[in-house]
């Protein structure tokens, strides 16, 4: 028995009990010796902070009744993989920016570091993770913390919020009231899904674009999951309503080598053709962002359908290429 089951295997026969434990029934039943048995009694109060008392009296081990309740969450065991695990996810939730859960999982982290270690899978966690995982996030923005939680605790207690925001497309900052449907993390930023009540609409608000003047009493507006699937999923991106279009992209067969690995939307059609190219079907409402993903693949794709998004890339590259000096200048 590893010092990690050891240790569980204490607790567990503490829990179970009311009554004082006297030491020679924990060495036969943790199957080791009185001095091993009273350093598993010191790990579980000092890594874990684990109430054993001793009673004189009684001449016995117990749990504190009082504090039971302090040191684990009832029930909830890992092994030591699946502990390496629950730290892998930890670091990728402190990496994406901003960290809103912090300072309420460190305590938990450093108790599964602790239990880690007494499973023996190793030491210095800590300094592994930060060498062996990595998140890389392509275009982050910048959110500030006390703003995230504002919008957190409106979403979870159900409130409206009032705040400013300032649109890219408009470039103009308007007061709204909002009620908080949904978090969506899309493309390494957060996106606030919520109905308007200025706008009298569902409008997906970018988080860095807002700042929460205050948390409002007033019960916010709540909208069915059905419904906010068919509006905010219906089309593509996080530009997305109920699907207006359909998207016909053909992708040169060496850039179906990448495209065919991609979901670009889950009702998305997608076909090899014999020469290797692939053809791509894919419903939009907005195609803002759908054209950002069209242009980086460059000459190796083309719209087929429809006309108006044709239209659109072809004067989008045109405008590119006026922005450049034509080829014989540049030869020069």
């Amino acid at each position: 028995m590893d010092r990690f089951q050891r240790l569980y295997e204490l607790i567990h026969a503490l829990s179970n009990r009311r009554t004082p434990i006297a030491l020679r029934y924990l060495t036969e039943s943790l199957e080791c010796s009185e001095r091993t048995v009273k350093r598993a009694i010191e790990d579980a109060r000092n890594l874990l902070n684990t109430p054993i008392e001793y009673d004189r009296t009684r001449k016995g081990y117990l749990l504190c009744a009082d504090n039971t309740q302090s040191f684990e969450l009832p029930g909830l065991w890992f092994n030591s993989s699946e502990l390496c695990a629950l730290l892998v996810s930890d670091k990728l939730l402190r990496e994406i920016q901003p960290g809103v859960l912090t300072p309420f999982i460190a305590p938990l982290r450093n108790r599964i570091r602790n239990l880690i270690e007494l499973g023996q899978v190793g030491h210095n966690t800590d300094l592994e993770l930060a060498r062996r995982v990595r998140v890389l996030q392509s275009a982050p923005r910048n959110i500030e913390l006390e703003q995230f939680r504002k919008i957190s605790s409106g979403l979870i207690t159900r409130r409206k919020i009032r705040i400013f925001y300032h649109s890219r497309t408009g470039d103009e900052t308007t007061e709204r009231v909002i009620s908080p449907q949904r978090l969506i993390y899309y493309r390494d930023n957060w996106y606030l899904d919520a109905w308007c009540h200025l706008r009298r609409a569902l409008r997906s608000f970018s988080i860095d674009r807002l700042h929460v003047v205050e948390t409002m009493n007033d019960p916010a507006k709540d909208i069915d999951d059905s419904t906010l699937d068919r509006y905010f999923a219906g089309g593509y991106g996080i530009f997305a309503g109920q699907a207006k279009y359909q998207a016909v992209l053909l992708f040169s067969p060496s850039a179906s080598k990448w495209v065919a690995d991609e979901r670009w939307h889950p009702d998305q059609v997608s076909t090899v053709l014999p020469d290797g190219s692939t053809k791509l079907q894919i419903p939009y409402s907005d195609h803002r962002e759908l054209m950002r993903d069209i242009l980086k693949f460059g000459s190796e794709v083309e719209v087929l359908a429809p006309k108006q998004l044709r239209l659109i890339v072809v004067k989008q590259l045109q405008e590119t290429l006026d922005r450049y000096q034509s080829y014989s200048d540049i030869k020069k």
